[in-house]
């Protein structure tokens, strides 16, 4: 039986993507299969793409989203038409989990679609249980972690910026 565990990756800090990215590749190194689908992310900027294209077949990028505008930022009527782009990128995802498609699933920014109650924590919940059935291992990121996932996930790992005052933006000084 494979183990497979459900980790998070959250905060307010950058680099919530790029570290479940980072465990997708981690993955590929042991053979792996990934696809991540990614929310309120909105449309692939091209020059993106062309690196995640390399890694395929096995590890796969999907986005359902077509605008480029942030959420929040949307009229009534495209956040009509997102949410319901959302939800065929959760209903892909489910499929995934069924057809054991993949060893890892990422869905990046699942959190977010929470936080904008595109869906319910019990839904959220039903996600998890069926990745555990399906033995695949499973990464969700976004802002904000709600307390309700507590029972539901194995590993948290929780990421924050801070910029020092009157020093430049780096990540490693």
């Amino acid at each position: 039986m494979k183990n497979n565990t459900i980790q998070v990756i959250c905060g307010p800090g950058r680099g919530k993507s790029t570290a479940a990215l980072g465990r997708g590749i981690s993955a590929l190194t042991q053979n792996q299969t990934v696809i991540m689908v990614q929310f309120l992310k909105g449309a692939i900027d091209p020059r993106n793409m062309e690196v995640i294209k390399r890694l395929e077949p096995e590890f796969k990028l999907f986005r359902f989203e077509k605008t480029s505008t942030a959420f929040e930022q949307l009229s009534e009527e495209e956040k009509e038409e997102a949410r319901t782009s959302i939800r065929n990128g959760l209903n892909f995802a489910r499929k995934v989990l069924t057809t054991g498609e993949c060893d890892m699933l990422i869905l990046d920014e699942i959190l977010g679609i929470l936080d904008e109650g595109i869906i319910s924590l019990e839904e959220l919940a039903g996600i998890i249980q069926h990745a555990r059935q399906t033995e695949t291992q499973l990464i969700l990121t976004g802002t904000v972690y709600p307390a309700g996932l507590d029972d539901y996930v194995d590993e948290i790992t929780r990421i924050q910026t801070r910029y020092e005052e009157g020093r430049e933006k780096c990540c490693c000084s």
